[in-house]
């Protein structure tokens, strides 16, 4: 019977070698022989295996007079005293603030899930589909089978395309062979452009207003943000003597990052602003430019140049672009940046170890986005933006104590003094109107500094009738509490 009973435990231990990895078993042995008197699956990790793997673990009891016995109860293993865990993070990590933008749309996504019929005045996002042209080559992309890794610089089609419009369009000559690098959208490449020249003891100038995450990009590329203050008298762009004052005060400034049209502001760089501050940086040669130029079909007066067109600018600008505002492909995910061979060679290494390529059957519909889409059909779509503009402008301009000192030339935003209402909070305000009227926007706490509050909107087609609608209410019934109060 002892002799049956082994026979059988080998039996057992051959086909648990038969269906598991050798070296994945652990074996407690006693004999020549394994003995086997208990079995656990345990998520554990191993030098044979990189990830976590199920690892049987066959282990004996300790020897008794039950332990003899096979019809005993096999033994269970000694608890030991858990432990929590300590999630210690990054510090840098800890010195980052969340999007506020993405937390507010978060919140509107959840409320519309749940039924509720909520007002999005809060991203940065056109309501219009994309191009029937872009719809139809994405359907051909699935259709084809277009679903396989492209390099992690994007398709060479992709890039010749962005290429040939920079050229056309900008005046800027790259080689899309090594000089443009196509991402996840603008925001990765704006990331992949400060932490591939910045690191620890670099600063980074940042014009405010400012999208809130320009600041928080540099903090994790363990660099400082430098914020220098605008005011409505310049357009909220910065000058010359502010830029040439700060670099001066600040000689560790190794990046300015340029929004061009600006978000939050709308204010437009045109060629002779542009040309005044490439004056004060040939003063300060060693001072690169991140020019975020992901607006700049989207100007109702005027041109919007790019920054490396300027002269003696190229070598040390990275144009950063995409198809989420003007083509309203913001799901797909898909940006890029020009740049130099050096600064794209960086990138591309960065990238290649963070994502590696953008998706793409979004690259085959931004190649159709580029050669297929005509300039008419998307200035139509501008002249429609420009129309909401000025409705969004005369109706804020019917709402006392509400201000915009500077109508936007550039961009989809509007940026409203409210600082009247709910004593300055502009923050409590967005949350009021989110929640009484189911109107999310934005607070500028988030993209200024210090002094004024003031909220953004966001005006798009078919939703800024209906949202200013309830701004003006919201900010009404405020105006009567405050008076009775």
């Amino acid at each position: 019977i002892k002799q049956a009973k082994k026979q059988t435990k080998i039996k057992i231990i051959m086909i648990i070698r038969s269906i598991v990895p050798p070296m994945a078993v652990l074996f407690c042995c006693r004999s020549p022989f394994p003995t086997v008197a208990s079995f656990q699956w345990t998520s554990t990790r191993s030098r044979y295996h990189d990830h976590g793997s199920l690892v049987l673990a066959a282990t004996t009891s300790t020897p008794s007079s039950s332990s003899t016995d096979s019809s005993s109860t096999p033994s269970q293993p000694s608890k030991q005293p858990s432990k929590q865990p300590s999630h210690s993070l990054n510090p840098i990590v800890a010195d980052v603030k969340p999007s506020k933008t993405v937390e507010i749309f978060s919140l509107v996504k959840e409320m519309q899930a749940a039924g509720e019929t909520v007002t999005s005045l809060c991203v940065g996002e056109p309501d219009f589909l994309p191009p029937q042209a872009v719809l139809d080559a994405t359907v051909a992309a699935v259709t084809a089978g277009d679903t396989r890794y492209t390099a992690v610089t994007g398709t060479l089609e992709l890039r010749n395309a962005i290429a040939q419009d920079l050229h056309r369009r900008k005046g800027v000559q790259y080689n899309p062979a090594n000089e443009i690098v196509v991402g996840n959208g603008a925001k990765q490449c704006v990331y992949q452009g400060v932490l591939a020249t910045c690191g620890a003891g670099d600063k980074v100038l940042v014009p405010a207003p400012y999208w809130p995450s320009y600041p928080e990009m540099v903090k994790l590329a363990s660099a400082e943000p430098v914020i220098v203050q605008t005011n409505a008298d310049s357009g909220y762009l910065i000058t010359p003597q502010d830029l040439r004052a700060t670099l001066e005060s600040h000689p560790e400034i190794k990046l300015i990052i340029l929004c061009n049209p600006s978000n939050p502001t709308g204010g437009v760089y045109h060629l002779e602003q542009l040309q005044a501050i490439a004056n004060v940086l040939q003063d300060f040669p060693n001072v690169l430019v991140l020019a975020d130029e992901i607006y700049e079909r989207l100007v109702y007066d005027g041109d919007c140049p790019s920054f490396a067109a300027v002269d003696g600018m190229f070598s040390r600008t990275m144009t950063v672009n995409g198809f989420s505002k003007a083509y309203a492909m913001t799901g797909m995910r898909l940006g890029y940046v020009a740049a130099p061979l050096p600064l794209a060679k960086a990138i591309t290494t960065i990238q290649g170890q963070l994502t590696s390529c953008a998706g793409s059957i979004s690259q085959a519909a931004g190649v159709a986005a580029l050669t297929q889409v005509t300039d008419k059909e998307l200035e139509a779509n501008v002249q429609i933006m420009k129309q909401k503009r000025d409705y969004v402008l005369e109706e804020l301009s019917k709402i006392p104590n509400v201000k915009v000192a500077m109508p936007p030339n550039g961009a989809f935003y509007v940026l409203p003094d409210v600082s009247a209402y709910f004593d300055g909070d502009d923050a409590q305000l967005c949350l009021e109107l989110l929640k009484a009227k189911k109107t999310g926007n934005r607070s500028w706490v988030q993209f200024w500094s210090s002094r004024d509050r003031a909220i953004e909107l966001c005006h798009k087609h078919g939703r800024t009738w209906h949202g200013h609608e309830k701004v003006e209410r919201i900010l009404g019934r405020a105006k009567l509490e405050r008076t009775i109060k």
